[in-house]
């Protein structure tokens, strides 16, 4: 008898330990920027510990990471990383401030562009989003695959918001260059409730969108920009998988957007305004907004060919 009570203990174990693997989700981590980026990751509270908590990922390369069973938190990128004199290594921005590539329970220094999500949720779904509540460091977009019910639209924000960035919230890469690598959010630059929403601004109703978020949300509509920007911002899926993609296209194909399973009609992006750099005539940069029309070729960009050159 105590043999057959071993021999189920066993079997159990390695039963659970099993459908615990079949649950789990992949997050494929990609780098279309053009230069190298250092993935961070941070669980919640009450979620298992994640296999890594950062990495280096060079330019065009991919990293997958599994995710164990309902787990929350969220992940980002760190740039302009390097190891200093003392051997302590540290980034320009999104830094966790552990002084390694594992982040190790750190979160991301703001500003910094945030993929969010709670897995297994309410009724079996994943819940995602992509945050610029504490600013933002880089463009990113998030589709989940093969997903069995929810919406399971993608999200992010795709375009390059340094440049445009108002001049109050522009993080200066710090060299001298006069490069801009980040925009800060208005809470992080001013400290006010009112942008914070905190204090006598804690509550839907008296946190409103200010010109600040509202430069954040006109350039990537489905990301949050403030608080309670919930209702354009926060997607559902269930039985997932999930790319996130750092520096995506600018621009998504009319086939990205007719994958969604939730009819939304909110774009992945403005489709009439984008901050660019003009170069004038005596070499010196400035930017300015410029009013575009997606052109036709636009719809010519496939979700396959997408999906093939994130595989590269």
């Amino acid at each position: 008898m105590g043999r057959l009570i071993s021999f189920l203990i066993v079997l159990t174990f390695f039963t659970l330990s099993f459908l615990s693997e079949v649950h789990s989700t992949s997050f494929k981590i990609i780098n279309k920027c053009r230069h190298t980026i250092w993935p961070g990751l941070l669980s919640g509270a009450t979620s298992p510990p994640l296999p890594t908590t950062g990495f280096t990922l060079k330019s065009g390369e991919s990293r997958t990471v599994n995710i164990p069973k309902a787990w929350s938190g969220r992940l980002w990128a760190r740039t302009l990383c390097n190891h200093g004199s003392d051997e302590r290594f540290s980034c320009v921005t999104a830094d966790c401030g552990s002084g390694k590539v594992e982040c190790a329970g750190g979160g991301a220094k703001p500003p910094a562009s945030l993929a969010e999500f709670t897995l297994n949720g309410a009724d079996g779904l994943d819940f995602y989003d992509v945050s610029l509540v504490d600013g933002y460091n880089l463009p990113m977009l998030i589709v989940a695959k093969g997903g069995t019910k929810g919406g399971c639209s993608p999200t992010g924000c795709l375009l390059d918001l340094n440049g445009g960035c108002p001049a109050d919230l522009k993080v200066a890469r710090g060299d001298g260059s006069g490069d801009n690598v980040a925009c800060r959010s208005a809470c992080e630059a001013f400290a006010d409730p009112r942008y914070c929403c905190s204090e006598a601004y804690s509550t839907p109703d008296t946190c409103a969108p200010s010109v600040y978020s509202q430069f954040f949300k006109h350039a990537c509509p489905r990301s949050y920009s403030y608080a309670y920007d919930d209702k354009t911002s926060t997607f559902t899926c269930a039985s997932a998988n999930y790319l996130i993609v750092f520096c995506p296209l600018p621009y998504t194909s009319q086939k990205v957007l007719g994958a969604r399973q939730d009819g939304a009609q909110l774009p992945l992006v403005n489709k009439t305004m984008m901050y660019l750099k003009k170069q004038h005539s005596g070499g010196c940069s400035s930017t300015r907004l410029i009013r575009m029309q997606i052109v036709a070729y636009v719809a010519s960009i496939t979700l396959a060919f997408f999906l093939s050159c994130s595989h590269n």
